[in-house]
This record gives C-alpha cells, structure tokens and sequence, in this order.
C-alpha cells in the first residue's frame, strides 16, 4: 500500500498521523485471533453449546482453515536493469516487461545476469559474433 503524501497539507498530515497512531495503538491492545477463537470455543462447551449452534455451520471450516504457506524459499535475483537498479528478476516466472522489451532491441538475457551472484544456465548462452542492436521507440 502506498498513499501519495505530497498532494496533503501540513493539517492533513498531522491529522493521518494521529488517526494512524490510534489505529496502532488499537491493532496492538487486540489478543490474537487464535486466542479468541480458543476462549470462545471453550466458553460455548462450558454453557453447553457448540460453536455452530451459535454462529452456523460455516464458522468451523473457516477456523480450521489453515494459512497458505510459501512453496519454497525466496530466490535472489539473477537479472538486473543497469538502468533502474531496482528492476531485478530471479529467472522464475514470466519474463519482466523491461527485460522482454530490452531482448526485443537486441541483448541478450546474459546482458543482464548480477555478476557475482548469478551464473550461466543452459539456456543462457552467450552470443557469438557481432550484435545488431535496435533503435528503441
């Protein structure tokens, strides 16, 4: 999330400060939802009912439901526009625009490999003889 502060006047931005403030101080003082969930549970057994009988029948699945996990661990990027250093690529996925729009005029994917940290694949073959490169528009 980014909101664009420039546009706001110095009694705007005391104002989201403070609103940001309160809003912190109340996410904080909240027990987590998992501890709520537990003494709720708990109470509707020592009444006698059961979650369901007091919330519905889809309350359960969705406390149970457990949080999506990462497959795999973050990759550190192999690709990097000398450009705008912070358009970066780790090799996965769909190309990037600004890569696909370079190779488009002319270089090579080998052009922009992090010396140091990335290495040749077997997809990656360095060109041979003389480039011709593209005027971009």
């Amino acid at each position: 999330m980014s909101i664009d502060l420039n546009p706001l006047s110095l009694r705007e931005l005391t104002t989201l400060i403070r609103d940001a403030k309160e809003r912190q101080k109340a996410l904080n003082g909240r027990q987590p939802v998992d501890k709520v969930r537990r003494q709720l549970t708990a109470l509707a057994q020592k009444s006698g009912y059961t979650i369901e009988e007091l919330f519905g029948e889809g309350v359960t699945s969705a406390a149970k439901a457990k949080p999506r996990r990462r497959k795999g661990p973050k990759v550190a990027p192999k690709y990097r526009d000398p450009e705008s250093p912070w358009n970066t690529w780790t090799g996965r996925g769909k190309m990037p625009l600004w890569l696909a729009s370079k190779i488009r005029f002319g270089h090579s994917p080998v052009d922009f490999l992090i010396p140091g940290v990335a290495k040749l694949t077997p997809n990656d073959k360095p060109l041979t003889g003389k480039r011709q490169l593209f005027k971009q528009s």
